[in-house]
């Protein structure tokens, strides 16, 4: 009888033992796998993962029920800003937000989500999303420590499946090894991410929950909340838009300067981040920098042109008292369908006219100065939205959803134009070193209608809300 249990214990052991082993060969193959690449050294300015979504199960996969997690660790109490460069799904596709883990770990305190709209389409069995190359960054200008990330590996030089990165579907965690923190919970705190157009919390994925089936972005329609490292971003180029840096006018010729274009983060915009044009100056030609940021495509004529924008009436350095012009516009090329929709503020005024004006224009012939004009004589110090509808015949300006004037007939836009944001000076009045800034938080766009101020408002809401930075729908002419 002894030896029978001896022999019962022994089996038992015996397949205790042998339980791993069994489980692992009788283990369904994960639903999705994630595979990972570094583009960017342990120490960078900016973060450059590299991700793509496998469909390992037997069934197709819609990539909108998709989630992916890639964990790393704050340096400091900086805030972080996201943005997609390249995915062959296009990037209009894909929406992101940074979240604070509840329980951080020595190699993750925050995880950057990635998810996707239903215009991503689906997998089938064995498929592969392609690949998505983001960028994960401090706006104040400050290099990251990826050492410590849990997510980043600088060895993975091409594509590798990576634990380290999670992935989930349909709000199930299917992929990879969550960070534990002291009392193993993953659970997280809130997102550092997007807010809302007029600085209200996003209504984004929280925790472990993750939002199902994100409808396409309508067609037609442009939004960019400017989250860029840089001038020389290479995201600002693909997202369709150009630094200046060419000759000629307006203002001082032959000024304008990238340094003058910078992303910094800024508290009282949307999203924590703005497009800030510089203007600066010591009174000479030699030392003036103009700024400029324009669409490096000319895909805008009918519809909805909405941004907002915090416009300044005194330097933010030096003395007062310059004619500086700041700017959001729309313009054609210059031929014989010539066509231009104007919004220039003036806090000094400019070409004799007294400040604090807004000048806004629709335009027939720059050649022969063949234009109709609206002043509005009023400050405009801080942030304001300035809409453009322009949609059967008639072009109408407004300022917070009050109309200043309509133009019709001939100045109406006759061709496709491109946006254009820009601060310059129209002369320089005295000496003395100074500078103007003026900031953009978002610019908006739909082709297809006009829209009110409250229209507009919640489009750009509902696109911070779904987190997403940067979209362009509208079809290529």
């Amino acid at each position: 009888m002894f030896k029978t249990w001896l022999l019962v214990i022994a089996v038992t052991a015996g397949g205790l033992a042998l339980y791993p082993e069994w489980r692992a060969a009788h283990q369904a193959p994960p639903q999705l796998t994630v595979r990972y690449k570094a583009g960017s050294p342990s120490t960078a300015a900016v973060a450059q993962p590299w991700l793509e979504v496998v469909n390992t199960s037997k069934k197709r996969v819609r990539l909108s029920d998709v989630a992916i997690r890639y964990y790393f660790t704050g340096d400091g109490t900086s805030s972080y800003a996201f943005n997609c460069v390249k995915a062959a799904v296009g990037c209009s596709n894909i929406a992101g937000e940074t979240v604070a883990l509840a329980d951080p770990t020595a190699t993750a305190d925050r995880y950057l989500q990635i998810s996707f709209t239903t215009g991503a389409g689906s997998l089938a069995p064995g498929a592969k999303s392609g690949a998505i190359g983001l960028q994960l960054y401090r706006p104040d200008g400050r290099k990251l420590d990826q050492l410590d990330d849990r997510s980043f590996n600088a060895a993975d030089t091409t594509f590798q499946a990576s634990r380290k990165v999670t992935a989930y579907l349909r709000g199930a965690h299917v992929w990879g090894d969550e960070p534990t923190g002291p009392a193993g919970s993953t659970g997280a705190t809130g997102s550092t991410g997007p807010t809302g157009s007029m600085g209200h919390a996003a209504a984004s994925a929280r925790g472990s929950s993750v939002p199902r089936s994100k409808p396409a972005h309508p067609r037609g329609i442009v939004f960019d909340d400017f989250h860029y490292s840089g001038p020389a971003d290479p995201a600002l180029h693909a997202h369709g838009w150009l630094v200046r840096t060419s000759p000629g006018g307006p203002g001082i010729h032959d000024t304008w300067s990238a340094a003058g274009v910078s992303f910094p983060a800024e508290k009282t915009a949307a999203g924590g981040q703005v497009l800030q044009l510089r203007a600066s100056t010591d009174g000479t030609r030699a030392s003036t920098k103009q700024a400029e940021v324009q669409s490096s495509g000319t895909d805008f004529l009918t519809g909805t042109y909405a941004a907002r924008i915090y416009f300044n009436d005194k330097p933010t350095s030096g003395r007062n008292g310059d004619h500086v012009n700041e700017s959001f516009y729309t313009i054609s090329p210059n031929n014989s369908r010539y066509s231009e929709l104007d919004n220039e503020y003036m806090p000094n005024g400019g070409w004799g006219a007294p400040g604090p004006k807004l000048d806004t224009t629709s335009w027939y012939s720059a050649d022969t100065g063949d234009r109709v004009t609206h002043k509005l004589v009023s400050s405009l110090q801080g942030w304001h939205t300035m809409v453009i509808t322009a949609v059967h015949g008639v072009a109408t300006y407004s300022v917070d959803g009050h109309k200043l004037f309509s133009s019709g007939g001939k100045y109406f836009p006759r061709q496709n134009m491109s946006i254009n944001f820009n601060t310059w000076f129209v002369d320089l009045p005295f000496t003395g070193p100074r500078a103007w800034d003026m900031r953009v938080n978002w610019f908006y766009y739909n082709a297809d209608k006009a829209q009110s101020l409250t229209e507009v408002h919640k489009a750009v809401d509902d696109l911070y809300d779904s987190g997403t930075h940067y979209v362009n729908t509208v079809p290529k002419h």
